[in-house]
């Protein structure tokens, strides 16, 4: 009823969400597509959709893009229903996490959607070398999304002969992709201009040659925890793919010769090398003129390497230098300089005050996103100057800092506050905490457990009312930082998991 009534008083939608809406049924879907037929983007994730649903979806003859993810009332018989009408105008299709289709819908699909430029498969069913020559028919195809798929037989070299107009490819946690079939898609895809092998944990320097040598145009590569490639492979990165604007080489085996020979990138904006443990302060010397993103993570980093950031990035948008722990307020200084700042991840770096925090805060007025988790000597100083400067701060984490309810009030006067986590903060009281939260218009909140029976509920409840979530976390008070042979571990158990 829901639905109809935004369908008869809506006629000219464009667009609609109605992911987790569980109640919709095929019903306010026939009367969605009688009445709001200029509808192009149609977002349907998450809902018990069934094969009933289709025919309505296929009436509407603009649409273009058709979200379905984690669908799993969809099936191979569901599937048959989509050649008809709407189907021809489809461009975009996400059907990831959408267990119930095997090979057989997706040929269905394929069939049906022959002007498809966007296909999503991810966490679906095993890539089969049929499925992947059943591509071909969609001849127009740009963007490929495989993610977290195993790869059966010659089910990837198959997309090297049927999607030869890809322009981005994604393989991210796949299973089954080794050097042999990388290097026999890559050469094929003249196009390419985006490939995501996250996590495939086969491929070594083999395939790195092969990407390297084959798509110099390349403008995103990710490659995170691909840990059989060298550092001697990922120099080839820098030689050869110049044109690169997005590289993530997350816990890799990158050292400073690696990084220095990415200052041939001269067009990289974006650059992820966080848990790559060989890297030190020379070697962030040579990083590029980034303009987008920077993240790190290595204990041999110290305030010189930031240093040489803040002066070879000015126009810096957002850092990650969390758990580097010789950093000290001096790396801030340099980074106060970057006007265009707005996201600063410092978790875990022990030695930062909020004598440092002040020079941000007076320096970088977009700041936006703030993590300073762990960070023991921040205090009250520091909140009192974010309130005064930093008017545009959105988000932050202040577990286990020196806070106390002094600098919780004094952060609630920045209006735009909408997200903060203080889980581990002993120095809040429960007076303290409901005091800033009836005055600051938080929209979320991370809390530890023992708040719930502090504080009034009947309180809790008014701060609900205005909009504000409460995240309850029960977990124990940890205060040492880990040391970074720790992190390699944590990240590799969860990559196993």
């Amino acid at each position: 009823m829901g639905l109809g009534c935004i369908a008869v008083g809506c006629p000219d939608l464009r667009e609609l969400s109605l992911k987790w809406c569980i109640g919709v049924t095929h019903l306010g879907l026939d009367l969605l597509a009688l009445k709001c037929n200029k509808l192009n983007i149609l977002d349907l994730s998450y809902t018990m959709i069934v094969k009933k649903c289709f025919p309505a979806i296929m009436k509407l003859q603009n649409l273009q893009v058709l979200l379905l993810v984690g669908c799993n009332g969809i099936d191979d018989d569901a599937l048959t229903s989509l050649d008809q009408e709407c189907s021809k105008s489809l461009q975009v299709l996400d059907m990831s996490n959408s267990y119930n289709v095997t090979h057989v819908g997706v040929l269905s699909i394929v069939k049906a959607m022959p002007n498809l430029l966007e296909l999503n498969l991810s966490y679906c069913s095993p890539v089969t070398p049929s499925m992947s020559s059943s591509f071909e028919m969609i001849h127009k195809l740009q963007k490929l999304k495989l993610d977290g798929c195993q790869f059966m037989d010659d089910g990837l070299k198959s997309i090297g002969k049927s999607c030869v107009s890809l322009r981005e490819l994604s393989l991210s946690k796949c299973s089954g992709v080794t050097d042999t079939d990388l290097s026999f898609v890559v050469p094929r895809l003249k196009n390419l201009l985006k490939l995501d092998v996250t996590c495939c944990r086969k491929i070594t320097d083999v395939s790195l040659a092969a990407i390297t040598t084959s798509c110099p145009s390349l403008i995103s590569l990710r490659m995170e925890s691909c840990s059989l490639v060298s550092s001697k492979g990922l120099q080839l990165i820098g030689r050869r793919c110049t044109h690169l604007e997005e590289l993530d080489l997350t816990d890799t085996d990158l050292d400073d010769e690696g990084l220095k020979a990415l200052s041939g990138c001269s067009k990289l904006s974006s650059l992820k090398i966080g848990i790559c443990l060989r890297i030190t302060d020379e070697g962030l010397r040579h990083v590029p003129r980034l303009t987008n993103s920077l993240s790190f993570r290595s204990g041999a980093i110290s305030d010189e390497g930031v240093t040489h950031i803040a002066q070879g990035c000015p126009m810096l948008e957002s850092i990650n230098m969390s758990y580097c722990t010789k950093l000290t307020d001096c790396s801030l200084r340099s980074l106060s300089k970057c006007i265009k700042l707005n996201t600063l991840e410092i978790r875990g770096c022990p030695m930062v005050s909020s004598a440092g925090l002040s020079e941000i805060a007076t320096g970088c007025r977009l700041l936006s996103k703030l993590d300073i988790k762990k960070c023991f000597e921040i205090n009250d100083m520091g909140m009192i100057f974010l309130s005064q400067f930093s008017h545009n701060l959105r988000q932050i984490n202040l577990s286990y800092c020196s806070v106390t309810d002094i600098g919780l009030i004094s952060l609630s006067s920045i209006c735009g506050l909408q997200n903060m986590t203080i889980v581990h903060l002993a120095g809040v009281t429960p007076n303290g905490l409901i005091a800033a939260l009836m005055v600051c218009g938080l929209r979320k909140v991370k809390l530890h457990e023992a708040f719930k029976s502090m504080v009034p509920s009947h309180m809790l409840k008014v701060v609900e009312a205005r909009g504000c979530l409460f995240q309850w976390i029960n977990k124990p008070y940890q205060v040492a930082v880990e040391p970074c042979d720790v992190w390699k571990q944590q990240s590799q158990d969860l990559l196993v998991q």
